[in-house]
């Protein structure tokens, strides 16, 4: 019977602190409600208690959060517009100031910090040209964002850990505009080189044909100086020759003019018999 009543005490000990007793995560802000009001927003870490029906206990998530936002058309300073997909890192600073802002309601929370963020970028982009957001300025912009909601953020107990850009993507009518611009810049780029090049290859052939002229003429002249040269020098050795032995010097000439004349098989002359060409036919040398 003792058994019975120490097992009916230790039930109700543990239904009585399961009833006014509650546990807070170190994850999680949590906080204690009475009636509607907030009792306690304080709590630590550990093991707290309540009283039943009078008190709830809220529970929010402490770790950092993600709102990531759809890709949202802004206009930039040229009266056009980019399409920009972006993302922020935030967490509850204030739990007390959450509660009261959003209910404890995190889908409330990111709407009320997107409609901030999309206020912020707006004004942001729309001081700056497509090239300065594209490429130039895009983490100054998101550095000034994110200090600019911290600001609007505290009002609900919320602190912007980071702001960041994931995409910037320009509309199909801009995208076509600008893609063409850049294809006719670059043609005229293409044009611009082509045009130095035919300019440089036709100076380049000048200079070619130049030296191949003055090299074939210098050539020449050097070929009919050496002809020249050649040809007096032959003429010296004739000469030479004659003066040594008149009548040998023509024998030779002869026999070399016989060789010249009948080298073919079916060669032949009609001259008179007594003709001068004959004469080496007719007689010796010695006579």
């Amino acid at each position: 019977m003792n058994f019975k009543i120490i097992l009916g005490v230790l039930a109700l000990a543990v239904i009585a602190i399961w009833a006014f007793a509650f546990q807070v995560d170190q994850r999680q802000k949590v906080i204690k409600v009475q009636f509607g009001e907030i009792k306690d927003a304080t709590l630590e870490p550990g093991l707290h208690f309540r009283i039943p029906v009078v008190h709830k206990v809220r529970r929010n998530d402490g770790r950092i959060l993600t709102l990531d936002v759809p890709p949202t058309e802004f206009p930039t300073s040229e009266k056009k517009y980019v399409k920009v997909d972006f993302y922020a890192k935030w967490r509850i600073e204030d739990v007390e100031r959450y509660f009261i802002a959003t209910g404890g309601q995190e889908l409330r929370a990111n709407q009320r910090l997107e409609l901030i963020l999309v206020d912020g970028l707006k004004n942001e982009f729309g001081k700056r040209t497509i090239q300065e957001v594209v490429s130039g300025e895009r983490s100054e912009i998101m550095d000034v964002i994110q200090v600019q909601s911290n600001e609007d953020a505290k009002n609900f107990g919320i602190r912007v850990v980071d702001v960041r850009v994931s995409k910037i993507d320009l509309p199909d009518d801009v995208s076509d505009s600008v893609f063409n611009r850049m294809r006719a810049e670059r043609d005229r780029v293409a044009k611009d080189f082509r045009a130095r090049g035919k300019e440089q290859a036709e100076v380049i052939r000048a200079r070619a044909d130049k030296e191949r002229t003055v090299i074939l003429a210098n050539a020449y002249k050097e070929a009919e100086k050496i002809r020249g040269e050649g040809d007096a020098r032959s003429a010296q050795i004739y000469a030479d020759a004659y003066l040594l032995n008149e009548e040998f010097y023509s024998f030779t000439r002869s026999l070399k003019a016989y060789i010249n004349t009948f080298s073919g098989n079916n060669d032949f002359l009609i001259m008179q018999p007594d003709s001068d060409f004959f004469r080496y036919f007719k007689k010796s040398v010695q006579d």
